[in-house]
């Protein structure tokens, strides 16, 4: 059943001017979001954005040239195949965290790149039983500090952590993606 509804010149006037309102109050919005950059501006370099106490970015800019790439999710190395529990064949939220940022490190200088080149994480975490069926982010973030944002490798990627009901082998505790950007070479005079 349709319905139409008659509204008057002035009415019509009014909702267009909301309408345009909040787009416009949404256009400002978004722009001041963006930190030290006029929208649009080109980068020479990856550029990190957010806070300086926060230990991951909360967005990366690529110059328009940049190479990526992009790791499957890695998952946690077997540690002990005869281990009887989780923890002994492939251990905690954070050791097995540590397991596969190695395992990443790997791949990526196969690919002649770092841990330093990587921009952006994506991490599935699955709840622990050990931790009162609770996610073991913790685990992880204690995991993340120890290759990222450091004196080593000062580079704070953006990320995102997500929990998740459940990963392909029920041992995993957690699954990590990982995007990296080639270094742009500098024009030699």
């Amino acid at each position: 059943m349709k319905m139409k509804i008659k509204l008057k010149r002035n009415t019509k006037i009014a909702v267009a001017a909301a309408m345009l309102s909040c787009f416009l109050g949404a256009s400002v919005y978004a722009s001041a979001l963006t930190p030290n950059k006029l929208s649009l501006t080109p980068v020479n370099e990856p550029e990190f954005y957010g806070s300086p106490s926060s230990s991951i970015a909360s967005a990366v800019a690529l110059p328009a040239a940049a190479a990526t790439f992009s790791t499957s999710g890695t998952v946690p190395p077997l540690l002990n195949k005869e281990g009887k529990t989780l923890y002994e064949r492939y251990g905690d939220t954070e050791k097995q965290g540590e397991g596969i940022l190695l395992n990443i490190e790997k791949q990526l200088k196969e690919q002649g790149l770092g841990l330093k080149d990587v921009i952006y994480l994506r991490v599935y975490i699955t709840p622990d039983a050990a931790k009162n069926n609770e996610f073991d982010y913790q685990g992880w973030f204690n995991a993340y500090a120890k290759f990222f944002n450091t004196k080593e490798n000062p580079i704070k990627p953006a990320r995102s952590t997500v929990g998740v009901a459940g990963l392909v082998n029920k041992d995993w505790l957690i699954e990590i993606e990982a995007v990296a950007a080639y270094p742009i070479p500098h024009n030699q005079d």
